[in-house]
Order: structure tokens, then C-alpha cells, then sequence
């Protein structure tokens, strides 16, 4: 049986029933494909707790109930101890579930059912409890279930999804289970990468139970994971510039470290000449620290004029602030043709503009969770509870390339959605955002095709900070910790 960590391809839960009945239509029973998916878990069970004697079992009503009693056979027949709870009435079982349980039953199991507070006595407890069919809020009996595993602080293996996640936007409904593993079956759900679901899934294992891979060929699925591309190697002949003039635009009066950071990573990835346009006060001092870049003093728009003349990508944002200024600034960048990245500042000045859909083709937003609540104008808490419909939304409304940034970070155009896996906690801290503006101008600045730029440009920027975090742990990580990691990114 393949079992893969991080496929490629992503799906919704209607294309993975899709590929099950294109399953089922080529031979194979629901119940053959409940019994790989079983097994599936089990052996993911023994390999991860090898030492694990006293196993607990809880299952719903439904089909995930099914898998579960089908690992909760498994165990029994390999001589370990098994409890399973029943949460509702096992006479509601149907079809492949059924048959799970009643298999379970003759083999000399045991199923107790669920009462409130029950306590949880076992080295490793099994979430079989609810899959990929939840569409509400989960109260009463499961809610306290749930409650009860998380309570448990025992290692937790969650089967095809933890038990409260919705598996196509990765929100939670309600309350549901904190599992260090899942094994998820068929295909990678979507809602597993994004969304609260990674805080929810720990480690992701996906077993596809034997399908031909006939049948993924004859079936859509909704996204796919960026995966690392390599630059062309440089010619011998290569001069600065050769490899792009980043233009980055922002700094206002107490945030030049936001520039600089941008900056310094547009160079790091490999920008030939980068150019800052930024506030009188400080402009000078910056290349004190910076004497590779172009620092210039701009009060005025008519400054900018020339700077935009001579620059292959434009970045504005970073710093930028909200004043007149940082208006005006935007106002005229706005009317460039070159391509444009638009960060922070800049994106909470362009919610407030009245703009046409695919105002700028050619430009790219990346807005954290709030700032995409602004340009959209809603609640933060939408837009994280449907990820994906967001980006869609903010694609929609302003053209171009969108990057959703968080856990599971999305990237759209018009014509496709990828997601990214790289990155860890750790980035939590201030100018990670600006950091990745730099990556991203820095790529398109040496030719690369801007929606390669945008998702080679968060991968790396992940994977710098996965680095990182490995050599130092991810607390106490720095934005400016990324940089000789991305250096090593880009030149893999």
C-alpha cells in the first residue's frame, strides 16, 4: 500500500467520494476500501507507538465509526487491549459500518457506550468519531467526547480527519480534537493544510488504500502544493544588471526596519540592484547598514518619477504607514505597467480605494488574515473560517496574484489555487511579511514568470525559516534570521 507524508495534489470531499465510487465502479467494495483504510491506521499506529499496549477506541455513528472498528479488530487480533466507546446508538450503523462492527462483535470485541466525563485509561487513544460529512457545529455528546479526548493528554491518531475539522475549509466546528497524527485516506483533503486544521492534524500521513492510479487521472482535484523549482543557472556573462532592479517604496518616519528587511531579502534572493524610496529622515543612515542598496530621500511624488523609470519590479508597502504621504505614494505607483507587489500599509490604503476588477494584472497583494478582512470588508474571523473562498473573493474583486499568507498560505489567480507547505510557527514575529515582499520582488526581478515568482517566493521563504528553526528552535526566530537561508534556498 503507498502511503505518502505530503502529496502534490489536493482535493475537496466531493472529488474524494468521487474517486471512492470511481473505486467501487472498477471493482472494489466499500467495505474492501474500509478495511484498507483500517489497516492503514493500524500499521500507522504500531510504527508510531511501537511500545503501546492499551489502545481506546471512539466511534461515531457513521463511517469514520466503521474504520474504527475495523483498527479496533486489528488490535484485538494482534493481542493488545482495546476499549471502544460508542458515541449514540450502534443500531443506527449502516452498510460497510455495520459490518465493520459486527465483525468487531464476533471476534469477541467489546463496545461500551459513551456516558459524559468518561475517563480514558490507555496508552494511545484512536479518534474514529466523525469524517469528512460534518456541515454543523458539534454539541451535546460528541462535543464531550472531544472534550474528553483532548482531556486525556494521551498521543492521539485521528482517523481520515480529526474529529471537528471541516475538511474543506480546515475551520473548526465548534470544538474538535487535537491528534498527533492523522491518517487521512484517498486523497489529501484540503481543509487539512489551512485554516485551524494544521494545530488540529499533527503529523499528516495519507494512504490512497490502493486506488489505480487510472482513476486519480480521470478525476479534477482543487489545488495543488508548490513544489521547488530551481533557477536557470546564470550566465558567465552575467552583470547586475542582468538579474532585476527591485523598487521598494515605504519607510515612514519609525519604520525603516521594514524596508530594509525587504531590501536585504530582494538581494539575498538574488536581485542585481535594489533601489529604496523612503523618508528624508532617515534615508542616509540606512545605507549604513545596507551599503549595498540604493537609498533615496522622496518627500515628494514627483521624486518617485524616475526611480520607477529605472526599476524592472516595484514594491510598496513595507512601513509605508497610513499618512498623506503613504497616499500619495500609492496613488502613483498605481498607475505603473510594471509588475507590482503591494504589502501591508499600502493594502490597508488600497481597501479604502474604489478600484475596478483587474485594476493592475500584473500586480500581486499579500495580506495577512486581517488585512484581507479589510480589502474585503469583513471580519478577520470570515476570512480565516473559509480560506479558500477568501482568496477566490480577493482575486475576484482586485485581478492579479493573491497570497493568503498564514498556516497553509494560498496563492491565486485567475485561472488556478496552490497552497504552500513551508514555514512553522516561528514566523509569528514582526517584518516576516516584509521579508517575503523581498523574496518575491527579487524572483520576478530576475525573470521568472510572477505566479512561479509568488510560489517559489513563499516556498523558500518557508523553507529559509524551517531551516532556521531547525539550527535554533523556532521561539526567539527573527525575520532577519531568514537571510543566509535563503541565500542556501536559492542556490539549491
Amino acid at each position: 500500500m503507498m502511503t505518502q507524508k505530503r502529496p502534490l495534489k489536493l482535493y475537496n470531499t466531493l472529488q474524494i467520494r468521487d474517486l471512492e465510487q470511481l473505486a467501487i465502479e472498477g471493482g472494489s467494495t466499500g467495505f474492501q476500501l474500509m478495511t484498507r483504510a483500517g489497516e492503514a491506521a493500524f500499521n500507522t499506529l504500531r510504527k508510531r507507538w511501537p511500545d503501546a499496549q492499551t489502545f481506546v477506541v471512539f466511534c461515531g455513528a457513521g463511517n469514520n465509526a466503521g474504520d474504527g472498528y475495523v483498527i479496533a479488530q486489528l488490535l484485538l487480533n494482534a493481542g493488545l487491549q482495546v476499549c471502544v466507546y460508542a458515541v449514540g446508538d450502534c443500531a443506527g450503523l449502516k452498510a460497510e459500518a455495520l459490518q465493520a462492527y459486527q465483525a468487531f462483535i464476533n471476534a469477541q470485541g467489546t463496545v461500551h457506550a459513551y456516558v459524559a466525563n468518561e475517563a480514558v485509561v490507555a496508552d494511545v487513544v484512536v479518534d474514529a468519531l466523525l469524517g469528512t460529512g460534518l456541515s454543523r457545529s458539534i454539541q451535546g455528546l460528541y462535543a464531550d467526547a472531544i472534550a474528553t479526548i483532548n482531556r486525556s493528554a494521551k498521543p492521539v491518531l485521528a482517523v481520515d480527519v480529526p474529529s471537528g475539522i471541516n475538511a474543506d475549509t480546515g475551520a473548526v466546528m465548534g470544538c474538535a480534537v487535537h491528534a498527533d497524527c492523522t491518517v487521512t485516506f484517498i486523497g489529501l483533503k484540503q481543509g487539512l493544510c489551512t485554516g485551524d486544521a494544521p494545530d488540529y492534524c499533527g503529523e499528516l500521513v495519507v494512504s490512497d488504500l490502493k486506488l489505480a492510479p487510472a482513476l486519480y487521472a480521470q478525476m479534477p482535484h482543487s489545488l495543488n502544493q508548490v513544489a521547488y523549482k530551481p533557477l536557470p543557472k546564470r550566465s558567465r556573462c552575467a552583470h547586475k544588471g542582468s538579474n532585476g532592479h527591485v523598487l521598494i517604496i515605504g519607510g515612514a518616519c519609525g519604520f525603516s526596519g521594514a524596508v530594509m528587511l525587504a531590501a536585504q531579502a530582494a538581494l539575498r534572493i538574488g536581485s542585481g540592484l535594489v533601489s529604496l524610496a523612503t523618508r528624508p529622515e532617515h534615508a542616509a543612515f540606512i545605507n549604513m547598514t545596507l551599503p549595498e542598496l540604493m537609498s533615496h530621500s522622496v518627500q515628494q511624488v514627483e521624486q518617485l518619477v524616475l526611480l520607477l523609470a529605472n526599476a524592472s519590479v516595484v514594491v510598496i508597502g513595507p512601513g509605508l504607514g497610513q499618512t498623506a504621504w503613504s497616499d500619495a505614494l500609492l496613488n502613483a505607483v498605481l498607475d505603473t505597467t510594471k509588475p507590482l507587489i503591494i504589502d501591508a500599509d499600502a493594502l490597508n490604503l488600497l481597501a479604502k480605494k474604489p478600484l475596478e476588477p483587474s485594476a493592475h494584472p500584473n500586480w500581486v497583494l499579500t495580506p495577512h488574515p486581517g488585512e484581507a478582512a479589510r480589502l474585503l470588508a469583513c471580519s478577520t474571523t470570515r476570512v480565516q473560517q473559509d480560506r479558500f473562498a477568501a482568496v477566490k473573493m480577493l482575486q475576484a474583486r482586485y485581478g492579479g496574484t493573491v497570497v493568503l499568507k498564514g498556516a497553509g498560505t494560498l496563492i491565486a489567480n485567475a485561472s488556478s489555487m496552490s497552497i504552500s507547505s513551508t514555514g512553522n510557527p516561528g514566523m509569528a514575529s514582526g517584518g516576516m511579511g516584509d521579508v517575503l515582499t523581498g523574496v518575491i520582488a527579487g524572483l520576478c526581478a530576475q525573470g521568472m514568470g510572477m505566479l512561479d515568482a509568488v510560489q517559489q517566493g513563499v516556498y523558500l521563504h518557508g523553507l529559509a525559516a524551517d531551516k532556521a528553526a531547525a539550527d535554533a528552535g523556532e521561539r526567539g526566530l527573527l525575520a532577519s534570521d531568514l537571510m543566509p537561508y535563503l541565500r542556501q534556498g536559492v542556490n539549491a
